[in-house]
């Protein structure tokens, strides 16, 4: 359990319709700063419940400025420390969060259920990806190389001149801003891949938490901060912020203890922190993976192969995860004069397909309104659509087609619909072989 923190009480005026939980991690709501929980009072909100729109308690409070300024503080004096620990040091810190983790996982899966509407096997999935993420790159510290060290010996006699004694490693920046993603809650988020990265080589992070799944954060951020505390790494090491990108996160990338910020998101919310990193008096790198159409070139020797057994491999990849996985298929290139069967066979799959609940308002408002604009754009045809009737926050299935020559007028036809939807464009070899480099560069591609 965690212990109650002296002003962490939620503010009396906030109502909420109760849920039965089992839990044994007692949410607060509240961020941490260093080893210390925040006392700030202005709420960011509730997580809310797919599809019911049930508010979760409890409420979220954003961390002040002045908190903001402490975490800050804490991870510029934890660094100096904690980049001088040996690799072996730092992996018992990452393999003992990967045990604290593992030790939380019935409250994850049952908070991340309420939280994104995930199913369990995803959630326990994911949680094995996170802590396996952790352990690997203890592994990777432990044996070294990784530091890509170098040694030229000096040779005073070289000609026409000396050679001087030349050396060199990699070593880490500093603190790091990591921003969760909301579509993993785990493996992208406060304790994933960029978090376990950035600690292994010797970088403390400021975590900014997603508003969409802000217990499964606090889970996960105490079971670090529990094994920070135990392996005696020092008090900044590891911070996580409530209050939102557009203005805590602003703030972390503002300032000017951080040295690097690693983002899974929105192309609008990593070009922005791209602005504001490149904008500071010393800029820094933002390592961001933003949208993706992640392209299919169905070539004509494939499709001789057998085009419905290729569609149903299709629909599976689609549909997957109600298709918020960041290498969801959302554009095809499909030869003309071939291809009848396999579309046939696609419409056949889509129409009868349920919809599914996705993780969160938000994103289920960004797929519908993106569905709509391809609809909307001139040449656009619908091939089709989900005629299962869907419910609040559930996104339904969708194909839609178009020449190669109006999609290339139309830019915006290669923007990211986030969801089970894709556009497939029809042209010759030679014509999808011509367009392929106009494409922007993507997580994926696939022949």
């Amino acid at each position: 359990m965690l212990r109650s923190v002296a002003g962490g009480d939620q503010p009396p005026a906030f109502f909420f319709q109760p849920i039965h939980t089992s839990m044994t991690t007692s949410l607060l709501g509240t961020s941490f700063i260093g080893y210390s929980r925040s006392t700030g009072s202005e709420p960011q909100g509730n997580a809310v419940q797919p599809g019911t729109g049930t508010k979760l308690e409890p409420v979220y409070l954003s961390a002040t400025p002045d908190e903001v300024e402490k975490a800050m503080e804490l991870a510029s004096a934890a660094f100096p420390v904690f980049s001088n620990l040996s690799g072996k040091e730092r992996a018992v810190f990452l393999r003992a969060a990967a045990t604290e983790i593992e030790g939380v996982v019935e409250d994850i899966v049952e908070r991340g259920q309420l939280e994104t509407a995930l199913p369990e096997a995803r959630l326990r999935g994911e949680t094995g990806r996170t802590v396996g993420q952790l352990r690997m790159f203890a592994a990777q510290i432990e044996e070294g190389s990784w530091v890509d060290a170098r040694i030229e010996r000096a040779d005073p006699d070289r000609k026409p001149i000396p050679k001087v004694d030349l050396r060199s490693m990699l070593r880490p920046l500093g603190p790091v801003a990591v921003f969760c993603a909301s579509n993993f809650p785990l493996a992208y988020s406060v304790a994933g891949g960029d978090t376990a990265s950035a600690l292994a080589a010797g970088c403390p992070v400021v975590v900014i938490a997603h508003e969409a799944h802000p217990g499964v954060a606090e889970i996960v951020a105490a079971a670090v901060i529990r094994a920070a505390q135990a392996t005696g790494m020092s008090e900044g090491v590891f911070s996580v912020l409530y209050g939102g990108g557009r203005t805590v996160g602003q703030a972390v990338v503002k300032h000017p203890v951080t040295q690097a910020v690693g983002f899974t998101g929105s192309r609008a919310g990593g070009t922005a922190l791209m602005d504001i990193a490149a904008k500071r008096p010393q800029p820094i790198p933002v390592y961001a993976e933003m949208s993706s159409i992640n392209p299919i070139v169905i070539l004509p020797g494939a499709l001789d192969r057998g085009e419905e057994a290729l569609a149903e491999a299709f629909f599976g990849s689609l549909t997957l995860g109600v298709g918020q996985f960041c290498t969801n298929p959302g554009l095809v290139f499909l030869p003309t004069g071939k291809g009848d069967a396999f579309l046939a066979k696609l419409k056949s799959l889509i129409e009868p397909a349920a919809p599914g609940m996705m993780l969160h308002s938000g994103i289920c408002k960004a797929f519908a309104e993106s569905k709509a604009a391809v609809t909307a754009t001139p040449g656009v045809e619908t091939l089709a659509l989900s005629q299962v009737e869907s419910s609040d926050g559930q996104g339904s299935p969708a194909v839609f087609t178009v020449s190669i020559a109006d999609f290339l007028k139309n830019e915006s036809l290669q923007k990211e619909m986030f969801g089970p939807a894709t556009l497939i464009v029809r042209g010759t070899v030679e014509e999808i072989e011509a367009a392929i480099p106009k494409l922007e560069g993507q997580l994926t591609a696939s022949l």
